[in-house]
């Protein structure tokens, strides 16, 4: 069983939907798949922050269903656990969104595995996802790698937490996630969440950049991270081209390594619109 957490809003489908199908469809193992949710209303902040809709989940647990029937799709409303946590922080204006904050509740939800992979929205997988997820994090709370601007600007051993492999045990046991949300409430952070991460670690396993490439696509690479990203040409700016953004994909990276995927993607996204009717 592979275990996967995404965190966001209504916004976020396209995303997990394609980073799902990267998942199984770059793997060799057909094992099942337990996707986890956790989405909130806080459209009192933002009209835009609405939760994922059961329909959404729905969709998202058939299409898994169709790789392995023994697949599911968990979907978790944190509104009330923000609420009590973060409501008024610091940090609820983050750098993304308040929906950055609520992997930090983790350890709060019923029914999370001992090991968790934590993925961003904005991930496509390269290559085999064992090749990350069964990484032995025993003696860690958690693996992830170098965040690829803050390695330079920041401290060399600067991590990116878009990619989090959880050993969950561990995590519970080091208090890092209440930790963690302790920071967010008390303080205000650059980098939210990803900083309350970083500063409330115990131990952690720093994984090669190929499991979380945030600017380039190598063979070797396991993880692309469609992140926001630094362009020097025309003129030096940054753009946040994501993976559902297929022509981008292919006219700026020039990419075709997705292109499988990302045909199913809009296959699935066509039927999804007829599903919601």
């Amino acid at each position: 069983m592979v275990n996967i957490l995404f965190c966001g809003n209504e916004g976020v489908f396209d995303g997990i939907l394609t980073c799902m199908l990267s998942a199984v469809r770059r793997s060799d193992s057909k094992e099942p798949y337990t996707v986890f949710l956790f989405t909130m209303d806080l459209q009192q902040l933002s009209p835009a922050y609405t939760p994922i809709t059961d329909d959404q989940a729905a969709f998202l647990e058939g299409v898994l269903k169709e790789y392995n029937p023994g697949s599911r799709v968990c979907k978790t409303d944190v509104s009330g656990l923000y609420g009590d946590w973060f409501s008024g922080c610091p940090n609820e204006g983050a750098y993304c969104s308040p929906y950055t904050l609520i992997r930090l509740f983790a350890d709060l939800v019923d029914g999370m595995p001992d090991k968790l992979l934590y993925l961003d929205a904005d991930i496509m997988f390269n290559r085999d996802i064992h090749l990350l997820y069964d990484i032995d994090i025993t003696d860690y709370e958690y693996a992830a790698s170098n965040d690829h601007y803050g390695k330079y600007l920041i401290h060399p051993g600067y991590i990116n937490a878009g990619v989090l492999l959880f050993n969950m045990v561990r995590a519970r046991e080091t208090g890092l996630f209440e930790k963690s949300r302790d920071w967010i409430r008390k303080k205000k952070l650059v980098f939210a969440d990803q900083s309350a991460l970083i500063r409330s670690t115990t131990r952690r396993k720093l994984l090669p950049q190929r499991y979380n490439d945030q600017k380039f696509l190598h063979k070797h690479t396991v993880v692309r991270h469609f992140s926001k990203r630094l362009f020097w040409l025309p003129y030096p700016h940054t753009d946040n081209i994501k993976q559902w953004h297929v022509d981008r994909v292919h006219s700026v990276f020039h990419y075709h390594q997705f292109d499988d995927i990302l045909t199913e993607y809009q296959s699935r996204k066509t039927a999804f619109e007829r599903f919601k009717k």
